[in-house]
């Protein structure tokens, strides 16, 4: 990317020539998905051009889906979407793996509570009853996918908090306190602006739109084990459901 490849004075804004140009070198990868374009003042030295220009150009980029902007951490070339399928048997790392990326976690918090209307309603117990909450976030080649509170019924898994702790896995904890297996009952998929908070946790702006999951999750008997309410960066996730398998 230099001044020579810009043509002035043909009648074509230079932030458009800059943007066919930084988009020609995403297509071809020469910028691969996930990598760091250069800052906006070393573009503006390399194209002879204020950085207003440059920024014009990548705002144009953006637009078309093509980079994301990260406010104090600069601009990636956007990684293609993560089809997250929805089946019987939805697990976080399975549909990560199964786009040949690395699934990763980070335990938030756990902590105890009385459960809400919504979460006593969720695992049918009564509203107020104690249960164990998980915050979670999930990340692919550690890139933040989502945020998610886990809601477990403390009565039926009193250990629970040490047993994750101890395994770092949802899945690996429930299996040692007797749920090897547990399959989903029911998910509902809304879409809302993203809180202060989570907006920080998924590193996008906070007047992006995060998709919002409440998920049921059940034992061999039918029996709620748990509640489960994430917040996914909408860029990067799509939520795909395949009834039946």
């Amino acid at each position: 990317m230099t001044d020579q490849d810009l043509s002035r004075g043909t009648g074509t804004a230079l932030w458009r020539q800059i943007a066919e140009r930084l988009k020609r070198d995403i297509v071809s990868g020469t910028h691969q998905p996930g990598d760091r374009l250069p800052t906006e003042l070393r573009m503006a030295e390399e194209f002879s051009v204020n950085r207003h220009t440059i920024r014009r150009a990548v705002a144009a980029l953006a637009e078309q889906g093509l980079v994301r902007i990260e406010q104090g951490r600069g601009t990636f070339v956007q990684e293609s979407v993560i089809d997250y399928r929805v089946k019987k048997r939805t697990r976080f790392s399975e549909n990560v793996l199964g786009h040949r990326r690395e699934p990763s976690g980070k335990l938030l918090a756990i902590r105890e509570e009385p459960a809400e209307e919504a979460v006593a309603k969720a695992l049918e117990i009564r509203k107020g009853t104690m249960v164990v909450v998980v915050e979670r976030l999930g990340e692919a080649d550690g890139r933040p996918l989502s945020v998610a509170s886990h809601y477990f019924p403390k009565g039926r898994f009193p250990s629970l908090p040490d047993t994750i702790r101890d395994t770092g896995s949802i899945s690996l904890a429930m299996e040692r306190l007797g749920v090897g297996d547990y399959t989903r009952k029911v998910t509902r998929v809304t879409a809302r602006t993203a809180r202060a908070a989570d907006a920080q946790l998924l590193q996008q702006s906070p007047n992006k739109p995060i998709l919002l999951t409440e998920g049921v999750n059940v034992d061999a008997t039918g029996r709620p084990v748990e509640y489960s309410v994430a917040r996914w960066a909408s860029d990067r996730v799509q939520i795909v459901f395949e009834p039946g398998t």
